[in-house]
């Protein structure tokens, strides 16, 4: 459905886009007026359905009908798809599409729809949730560069290029375009200490520049590691051993498992590779392929690899996925700190480690009868 409404968002844009030419045969800007229309058309048809179903949204079942279908209509998603129908209202107060400026329109107003398909946007308006204090200080801090340097360039080259600098908003103009290191060349300043003023100010804002990144890029990196916290805690719930070992016991072992996605019939681990990982099924299934013949699934709650880092030698067996599976890993280093203070963890490790020793030695056993 989402590939679909791109499509259609896609068409619609081209179209718009295509209709800005000047020279276009007639027939093709009907052809363009009819597939914007058309467009027009559907997403106002997807308004009306969004805008009826509103009250099945989790975030409004607790309203009722009229009230969940007002909290929806007023809300960011509401009101972008409200825009989106904005041309289908014009032409029913009589505005046509005659030319550019309305293609202008209909790519403004259709564009802000790409943003309800972007997962970022929401990472972003978190990121800067969190860091609106930072991100305030920094503003703050461009204002008065701007205004500092604007004033001064207003004192000093006012009288050299009265037409440029003569005014603040003429010198604010230049301060803008120098803070942000655009630098288009329209407005320089001409007196020596205008130049010093420039300077000074490129410096000031590369490093403005560079402290808003810095903000971001970390807000950004503590944002991803909280929401792979989230996804590996509730990788980590699903799995019977670390369940039972406390909400406490399991926050310190989120934080050293890394989840890791696998389609079907991949090898996971080779025989006589070295064995420097355990793996634990958080979802689907996996084949172990025995050495003496023969194979096991393990499924959910599973895991494998243990006998490698216990006894600290090359792996035993292959063990290939046999449908889209979500493995947690644990390396070495992490199993054996975590085994030197959560003795609980490493002796079910270990048990399971021997029940699987025993059956592997009772098939080779019964293999060799049988030949």
């Amino acid at each position: 459905m989402r590939l679909l409404e791109l499509v259609i968002l896609g068409v619609g844009l081209l179209a718009v886009i295509v209709l800005s030419v000047d020279h276009i045969e007639r027939e093709m800007r009907h052809l363009l007026r009819a597939v914007i229309w058309g467009v027009t058309v559907i997403f106002l048809v997807e308004y009306l359905v969004r805008l009826w179903v509103a009250p099945e949204n989790p975030f409004y079942e607790q309203d009722p009908p009229g009230k969940a279908r007002l909290h929806w209509a007023v809300s960011l998603p509401g009101l972008i798809h409200l825009l989106a129908v904005t041309p289908a209202l014009m032409f029913l107060a009589g505005y046509t599409i005659t030319g550019a400026d309305a293609a202008s329109v209909f790519c403004i107003l259709w564009i802000l729809k790409l943003g309800l398909h972007a997962p970022a946007f929401s990472t972003l308006a978190r990121v800067v949730s969190n860091e609106r204090a930072p991100i305030t200080s920094v503003l703050i801090l461009f204002a008065i560069l701007l205004m500092m340097a604007a004033t001064a360039a207003h004192m000093l080259e006012a009288e050299k290029q009265p037409e440029q600098f003569g005014s603040l908003p003429g010198a604010m103009w230049w301060a803008v375009v120098t803070l942000t290191t655009t630098g288009y060349g329209d407005v320089v300043p001409v007196t020596a200490a205008g130049r010093v003023i420039g300077a000074m100010l490129m410096i000031a804002g590369i490093a403005v520049l560079a402290l808003m990144t810095g903000i971001l890029a970390t807000g950004f990196a503590q944002e991803e590691r909280r929401r792979e916290y989230l996804r590996v805690w509730e990788q980590v719930s699903r799995v019977p051993l670390f369940a039972s070992l406390g909400v406490v016991t399991v926050s310190e072992i989120v934080g050293k498992l890394r989840t890791r996605y696998y389609p079907p019939r991949i090898n996971v681990v080779r025989r006589n590779a070295p064995g420097d990982s355990m793996f634990f099924i958080s979802e689907g299934e996996v084949e172990v392929h025995l050495p003496a013949g023969g194979s096991v699934k393990l499924e959910q709650g599973a895991f494998f690899g243990e006998m490698s880092l216990l006894d600290r030698q090359p792996r035993s067996a292959t063990v290939t996925t046999t449908k889209p599976t979500t493995l947690l890993v644990l390396y070495a280093s992490d199993f054996y700190e975590i085994a030197s203070h959560i003795p609980k963890l490493a002796e079910a490790v270990e048990a399971e480690a021997r029940r699987r020793s025993e059956e592997n030695r009772a098939r080779q056993a019964d293999h060799g009868k049988k030949r």
